[in-house]
């Protein structure tokens, strides 16, 4: 830190969603709701996976992990944010705390987005090269690439939170959001940012741009591919498979995009606070129903659970 920050005495508080009690009450039921159904559908995914041998193959080992990095996601937002709903006045953050936080949703964030595109590559070996899928997509390869979604996030992560609160941070204030994000924390610095807001746009690039690009090209080549087949059960299944992962795609780097690839001049609180709500609550929640719905095999191995489960 530099030579204005004073660790120990500076502290932030994030912006209230409406100075009505009643309304903030009715906030804090509907972001705890949220969060309990994110943590229960994503845990159950990852459990249905890992508890039956049918699901053990490279496109439900991704979703997996998905599912555990939603919640870990989840969990680095909204304990906090319901603290604040709760009572603004007590829910204060420390210097140190809030860089904890934003590296933790960066280097999550970042990693859900590069997993994305790797299973969209799973996809398009899947349909593409059916006949090579085993050998292409091996076990070691799958884990190799999990692993590299999170050591590129953690250190995409790494560099960025350092580098934002290396700024000198003057006097406690309020965060225009309900957590520490990049661009609210970068301007209570009291200091130039241009250095570090044109390494916020290499990071957006980075996790957003260049994983959604890879994604459209494969999808080209997966939609040419299901329309050559003849069956109509056959394009179906092969659409299916795709459709719930292109889904949540359009959701988590739509809203990304809202927030990261605009110009930071203008960056609005008031969009900020819609959109971030709607990737840090709604979609984590989404998330799993729309695997679910969409994925019959993971439907009939949700049933067979609950089956056993009731019969024993």
């Amino acid at each position: 830190m530099e030579g204005t920050n004073q660790t120990g005495m500076i502290h932030f508080h994030f912006r209230p969603f409406s100075k009505l009690p009643e309304v903030q009450m009715l906030i804090f039921v509907a972001f705890l709701v949220m969060y309990l159904v994110s943590i229960s559908g994503n845990g159950s995914i990852s459990l249905i996976i890992w508890s039956n041998h049918s699901l053990h193959t490279p496109m439900y080992f991704f979703l997996a992990s998905l599912a555990a990095l939603e919640i870990c996601y989840s969990s680095t937002i909204a304990p906090l944010t319901l603290a604040s709903v709760l009572s603004a006045e007590r829910a204060l953050i420390s210097l140190p705390g809030c860089g904890a936080q934003m590296f933790f949703f960066i280097f999550l964030g970042s990693a859900d987005c590069i997993l994305l595109a790797v299973m969209a590559y799973d996809r398009f070996v899947a349909i593409c090269h059916p006949l090579r899928y085993t050998l292409m997509m091996s076990w070691r390869l799958c884990v190799q690439l999990a692993l590299g979604s999170l050591v590129l996030g953690f250190i995409l992560a790494m560099q960025l939170t350092v580098l934002i609160f290396r700024l000198p941070f003057c006097r406690s204030q309020e965060i225009s959001l309900f957590y520490c994000d990049v661009l609210p924390v970068m301007r209570l610095a009291c200091a130039d940012t241009w250095v570090h807001e044109a390494t916020l746009l290499v990071v957006s690039l980075t996790v957003l741009t260049i994983p959604f690009l890879l994604i459209a090209l494969s999808y080209v080549f997966i939609m040419a591919a299901i329309l050559k087949i003849r069956s109509a059960e056959g394009r179906h299944k092969a659409f299916s498979t795709c459709s719930s992962h292109l889904t949540v795609v359009l959701l988590q780097y739509g809203c990304g995009s809202l927030i990261y690839l605009c110009p930071s001049s203008r960056y609005s609180p008031e969009r900020g606070q819609v959109v971030s709500v709607v990737y840090t609550f709604i979609t984590p929640v989404l998330n799993p129903l729309i695997y679910s719905m969409r994925n019959r095999e993971l439907t009939d191995a949700l049933k067979r659970t609950m089956m056993r489960f009731l019969l024993s």
